[in-house]
């Protein structure tokens, strides 16, 4: 058999390996979990709708720090109430007309303003572009989610490994502190903060976080609990890890993806209770914008000017879906037990 295939194979037929030729082994790229949550992702419509709707207005928020179409805080008499209007469009609504009178007029030209003028949302009763102080509001109301998912990562995650990681008597005193303070409502500690602090942002966050960590602080002490008598972790304290390195390598890990996803419920919370503490006169002080001081001065001209409430209304009902649709996204996509095909 070895005669004839030797017969059949001569060394003719064989190029000689060239010295130092590397050897070539590909293999399949592996799908971490990381990845494979991503791809999962990638396949929710909605969630990823929502991921890139977000994406424009987190770019908004950043882009008004250095532009907007007008001054958002500058007043003009001249120009107030005027209607949306936007370039080359006829459209009734969006070509600077109003019916005064039961008579459509081109208000624009009514008031003198110049035809190079043009308000895409219109203005305010103060003359304010309505544009303007929308990306401003937004970059607000961000600005307050953002410190105030900060503060609750910071104190709700270590409050919860650390109650949940020890138990016993610690863990005990702790749930009661907790149950303590998520038992005040926050409007209440909020009208309290403003008899000690002025109104403001910094008010604001400070009424969030004192009992907006308290969910997120559950949330890590129920995981901690369930992780901390798994194999890894005893392995690792029984190599002499601390108690602090096993926290932050192995548990904390492992609950990162409950913790992503309880941060982005939060936010569309947070934004929600600023623009209602705004909306009663309670948020940021004139004449800052934010989404919610722009719907109370909507509010109290929606009769004769909708669009005031409508487009702040409007916005703020698309962040806080989006925000909600991206969550359950993320809950989906890092549970091992759901696939998509």
């Amino acid at each position: 058999m070895e005669q004839n295939v030797g017969n059949c194979l001569p060394k003719e037929c064989f190029d000689p390996l060239e010295e130092g030729y590397p050897e070539k082994i590909y293999l399949n790229r592996s799908n971490s979990v990381f990845r494979d949550s991503w791809r999962k992702l990638k396949r929710n419509r909605a969630a990823k709708l929502s991921f890139f709707f977000l994406l424009f207005f987190i770019f908004t928020a950043v882009l008004s720090i250095w532009w907007t179409p007008h001054d958002p805080i500058k007043q003009n008499i001249n120009y107030s109430n005027l209607p949306p209007k936007m370039p080359g469009v006829e459209i009734n609504g969006l070509n600077g007309t109003a019916i005064v009178a039961n008579k459509r007029v081109d208000v624009y030209k009514k008031h003198g303003v110049p035809s190079s003028v043009h308000f895409l949302f219109g203005t305010d009763n103060f003359g304010r572009d309505v544009l303007s102080r929308l990306m401003v509001g937004i970059r607000n109301s961000l600005t307050i989610a953002l410190l105030y998912v900060v503060l609750v990562l910071i104190i709700g995650v270590s409050y919860g490994l650390v109650s949940g990681y020890y138990g016993g008597q610690i863990d005990l005193i702790l749930q009661r502190i907790l149950e303590i303070i998520s038992g005040i409502p926050n409007l209440v500690i909020m009208v309290l903060l403003l008899l000690v602090l002025k109104p403001g942002l910094f008010s604001i966050i400070c009424s969030l976080s004192i009992t907006g960590w308290t969910t997120m602080a559950r949330v890590v002490r129920a995981e901690t609990m369930k992780l901390k008598v798994e194999e890894f972790v005893l392995v690792a304290r029984t190599l002499g890890e601390s108690d602090f390195k096993v926290a932050i390598k192995h548990i904390l890990p492992n609950i990162f993806g409950i913790i992503l996803i309880q941060v982005m419920f939060n936010i569309p919370s947070a934004i929600f209770f600023e623009a209602f503490l705004s909306f009663i006169g309670l948020g940021l002080p004139a004449p800052n914008p934010s989404l919610g001081t722009m719907l109370n001065t909507g509010y109290q001209t929606y009769l004769y000017l909708p669009y005031l409430m409508w487009i702040p209304a409007i916005v703020l009902s698309i962040i806080m879906i989006c925000f909600n649709l991206l969550a359950d996204g993320l809950r989906d996509a890092l549970d091992p037990k759901i696939s998509y095909k």
